[in-house]
């Protein structure tokens, strides 16, 4: 399979392409980068360097694809942060350029704004973008609990608020819903996926690391879209992503919990876990 991924960039750590491209390609995927930043490191450091490399460069770069006579070839387009509101036009155009030779690619929106806890890190009007222009254009959306909420205007704090926004999603276009997390009454992490006819949850313990984990949505929706590329199983999907993703979470705080760095995920280090994870969840039919 052949997926366009089209997000942001760091040089040291992982977020948006260096935390998708591998994994992907590591579940043997053809991947094609468009990178839409170049930073030194992620945001969550506080100080970086590097710029916003603009729409008018990752639109370049797809038309050469084109030239190339390989954008025929795509299976599915992902995106993530956009850096600045131009991006979401040329994302737009992407998707639509990929689809005029197949009508079956699968475009993944990870609507990338913001986080609890740390609340919305892009520029104001990158919300709109998501609400108005890719989510209705998405097959997949996959947001974190404060992206749902941000797009629904609907509080998650139980299963059935979060059963609510997530059909509010589905209204707005995408056939499938993956709310990458949110927490439970109990304290543990909720992932739930829904394709309208179907709703699935897995619950999974809280490793102790806050919002340190910069990249973990970038991850796991890389993950979730190339393990549905393989399977086309709702359930089978969320069971072998999520077992990927705690998994290499685990092994990324077990290594970190010691040390005055920040976590960065050991994504190469722990690039066992995407093929035969150490942990197995089961999903749960809730519709």
């Amino acid at each position: 399979m052949a997926v366009l991924s089209i997000q942001s960039h760091v040089v040291y750590g992982y977020a948006g392409n260096t935390a998708a491209v591998f994994p992907m390609q590591r579940l043997g995927n053809e991947v094609w980068a468009v990178n839409t930043v170049e930073f030194s490191n992620h945001t969550g450091y506080g100080s970086w360097r590097g710029k916003i490399l603009g729409a008018e460069l990752a639109a370049d770069l797809i038309t050469a694809l084109e030239e190339r006579n390989v954008l025929d070839k795509c299976d599915a387009v992902l995106s993530g942060y956009l850096g600045g509101a131009d991006i979401g036009k040329v994302i737009h155009d992407a998707v639509k350029k990929a689809r005029k030779y197949s009508p079956n690619v699968l475009y993944c929106c990870d609507p990338v704004m913001g986080d609890i806890g740390r609340g919305l890190y892009v520029k104001p009007d990158i919300p709109e973008i998501f609400k108005n222009e890719l989510v209705p254009l998405a097959d997949i959306v996959c947001p974190n609990q404060f992206e749902i909420e941000t797009l629904t205007d609907v509080k998650v704090d139980s299963l059935d608020s979060a059963v609510k926004a997530i059909n509010i999603l589905h209204n707005m276009g995408p056939s499938i819903v993956l709310l990458t997390s949110y927490k439970e009454e109990n304290g543990c992490l909720g992932i739930i996926a829904s394709d309208k006819n179907q709703i699935y949850k897995i619950t999974t313990p809280e490793l102790p690391i806050g919002n340190n984990a910069a990249g973990t949505g970038d991850m796991t929706a890389a993950v979730f879209l190339s393990r549905f590329l393989e399977t086309k199983n709702l359930s089978k999907t969320l069971e072998l992503c999520t077992a990927s993703v705690y998994s290499i979470l685990e092994e990324s705080y077990n290594y970190y919990k010691d040390s005055e760095k920040k976590l960065e995920l050991r994504i190469i280090n722990a690039q066992d876990q995407l093929i035969s994870p150490s942990h197995y969840f089961k999903a749960e039919k809730i519709k």
